[in-house]
């Protein structure tokens, strides 16, 4: 049992490394493939993903993007061991307002060409931003940001970044106008970050009290919103001086929580 008890041990502080400081276990791995030619690569193992350096590593998996992120390869996301850590992670949510109402009204195929057009979007945006990507589900997509794939000391920042560009790219301050209706909630703070399930059925994901309260903000925004917790609005304090401080009530909470909100549904670009 004492082995047992030691080996996960070992294992949890690997995923700490990775997830909080961003040094793989494989060292051996990384300094082999940075040998290797060819870019792009894996921003984690630094695996080519194409080209002669490719062909060497193939059999391994490493060659192939992640779905979570096509910056990183599968094996330092979907194909790593079940487990995870307790680390700081920034979480965003950004959903489709009024899309019930929306789909009831249209056809199965306009909708679906709709959210295909967001997917693209988001996905661009996100993974720009080195994002992790948890979910793309119906109307509504879920982004982590962890310090070992985004920076100890930007990843926050990264995040804001993105939730900004993402209200941008759906067309909030443009001449045009949005051609969807999307609000945004962002939060921080400790998550178990890891691949959750068993054998071959794994995701990687995050899960705690940050990821929920993420979730409730993001229920609050209305369109062209971004609704962020205090901690977050600390590194943005600065961009956005000006935002709304409001106490709200969320579903699970004892107590009211503060926010921030920024609004950009009222700005036009000339």
């Amino acid at each position: 049992m004492a082995e047992k008890l030691s080996k996960e041990e070992r294992q949890r502080e690997s995923w700490r490394k990775a997830l909080a400081e961003g040094v793989m276990p494989a060292l051996w791995l990384r300094r082999m493939a940075r040998l290797l030619p060819s870019s792009p690569r894996c921003g984690m193992c630094f695996s080519p993903f194409s080209g002669p350096g490719s062909l060497v590593l193939k059999p391994t998996g490493l060659t192939t993007p992640s779905r979570k992120n096509p910056n990183w390869c599968r094996v330092c996301f979907e194909k790593a061991p079940i487990g995870g850590a307790e680390v700081p992670t920034g979480v965003l949510f950004a959903d489709v307002r009024g899309f019930t109402a929306y789909s009831e009204s249209r056809a199965p195929e306009e909708v679906a060409r709709l959210l295909n057009r967001f997917y693209s979007v988001a996905t661009s945006v996100l993974t720009r931003h080195d994002a992790v990507i948890d979910k793309l589900v119906g109307d509504e997509v879920m982004a982590l940001w962890v310090p070992g794939f985004a920076g100890r000391d930007t990843y926050l920042a990264k995040m804001i970044d993105a939730a900004e560009a993402l209200l941008h790219a759906v067309g909030y301050e443009s001449s045009e106008g949005p051609w969807l209706p999307l609000g945004v909630g962002l939060d921080e703070g400790l998550a178990f970050v890891g691949n959750v399930g068993s054998g071959e059925v794994k995701d990687f994901t995050a899960l705690g009290d940050v990821v929920n309260t993420a979730a409730r903000l993001q229920a609050q925004a209305q369109p062209g919103q971004i609704v962020m917790s205090e901690r977050v609005y600390e590194f943005a304090r600065d961009r956005f001086p000006d935002a709304a401080a409001v106490s709200l009530d969320l579903k699970g909470k004892s107590e009211p929580v503060a926010v921030r909100v920024v609004d950009f549904s009222e700005h036009v670009r000339a």
